[in-house]
């Protein structure tokens, strides 16, 4: 009964969303578009002709954002960009969907041909593990999917490029950043206005690569 209850709470709290309603007049697939939006904002990232990687991209809302910044007036895109989720993807015209598990090599192998060898402007990671309620094995993969996306951006980025990262508030939450101050020139916390005040999520910017 208490679960039924909440999700009812859950579904009227999302109807009322002021983020929701603007989402679906802007024709974003969802809310976290907002989230990106400003971030991309408040540390002027993104430029026509950059290369951009969006992992953990579905429903794609980052990955619409991304077009829009580098769109050109014909529709084409003026610059890369490339999204990855183990969760298919409806198609968005100039973005290109990798389907498979970030954490598998051949998935990375995959990206990585899709780069042709270019190196990567802003690598932006909305990733999120399926949480299970133990707080000490939810926290665990958190930090694991905080971890790869470090690597790849470490591995993939121009020497002053950005990694934008979705993590949580909790155990492990320090370590992320400490491991981020430790390859990047600048790392910041940004909680967006889009971001529920109850959530634990804070998203980090790292630039510049030491």
């Amino acid at each position: 009964m208490a679960k039924k209850k909440f999700s009812k709470n859950w579904v009227t709290q999302h109807i009322q969303d002021p983020y929701v309603k603007l989402a679906q007049q802007k024709g974003y697939r969802a809310r976290a578009a907002f989230k990106l939006l400003e971030i991309l904002d408040t540390e002027n990232l993104m430029k026509p002709g950059e290369v951009v990687v969006d992992l953990g991209a579905t429903p794609g809302s980052w990955s619409q954002v991304a077009r829009e910044r580098l769109k050109r007036a014909d529709g084409s895109i003026n610059g890369q960009i490339i999204a990855l989720d183990v969760l298919d993807m409806e198609p968005i015209a100039g973005v290109e969907f990798l389907l498979g598990d970030f954490r598998d090599d051949d998935v990375l192998a995959s990206l990585e041909h899709a780069l042709q060898g270019k190196d990567v402007d802003l690598v932006m990671s909305d990733m999120a593990p399926n949480l299970t309620g133990v707080a000490s094995a939810d926290s665990a993969r958190m930090a694991h999917l905080a971890e790869l996306a470090q690597e790849f951006a470490v591995r993939h980025l121009k020497p002053e490029g950005a990694l934008i990262m979705k993590a949580f508030h909790g155990s492990g939450f320090s370590q992320i950043v400490q491991d981020l101050k430790t390859q990047f020139v600048k790392v910041v916390e940004r909680k967006p206005k889009a971001s529920r005040d109850k959530s634990s999520e804070t998203f980090l910017v790292a630039r510049g690569l030491k």
